[in-house]
């Protein structure tokens, strides 16, 4: 295990939120394809399938004001050190953030830094930017990773043990490759 356990979930839901967003590439298009988080129906189907806990508005603007975090965790995704750790920390700032310990569902210890009540946005926010904490600390922000594939800009986090991880989860990215190199020897062996 390269971080603790609630810091691997944080980061792998902040890289599926991330992902939501349109991932796949067309030339001279920039990203296409569905973004995954268009409703307060998808939303509350993400809600659910990264299991965050708290209070939800349920309306149009929580789902403005998650996809305005999802595009801010982008950004320190993928930015140097130095940003990183300036959006980080205000991102911890604005939301004046206090980590405690609690355990609760199936969860054991881990930790929240912001109150149950505090609005979902700033909650996903916030539990990314702990884990964030730890990657920067840790200097392994090269964990962080864009996509491989040439036309697909999803993010990932390579959790590997020999940092070889390249491609995200988000479609066939690596079956996709490995198909089209296998293609590449077969034909060159003609």
């Amino acid at each position: 295990m390269v971080f603790t356990n609630d810091a691997e979930v944080a980061l792998v839901s902040a890289a599926n939120l991330i992902n939501t967003a349109p991932t796949s590439i067309e030339a001279d298009k920039g990203a296409t394809g569905p973004d995954l988080l268009l409703t307060v129906a998808s939303l509350d189907e993400f809600v659910q399938r990264e299991k965050f806990t708290g209070s939800r508005e349920h309306s149009a603007e929580e789902v403005a004001a998650v996809r305005q975090m999802r595009a801010e965790l982008r950004t320190i995704w993928t930015a140097d050190e130095d940003t990183a750790v300036a959006m980080v920390n205000s991102l911890l700032d604005r939301a004046r953030a206090l980590p405690q310990l609690l355990k609760h569902d199936e969860w054991d210890w881990h930790l929240h830094a912001t109150a149950p009540a505090a609005p979902l946005a700033q909650r996903m926010g916030v539990e990314a930017a702990m884990a964030l904490v730890d990657v920067i600390r840790a200097k392994e922000l090269d964990r962080l990773k864009v996509c491989a594939a040439d036309d697909c800009r999803a993010v990932l986090i390579d959790l590997s043990k020999n940092r070889s991880r390249r491609y995200c989860d988000t479609g066939n990215c690596g079956n996709r490759a490995h198909v089209a190199a296998y293609r590449r020897r077969q034909s060159a062996k003609k």
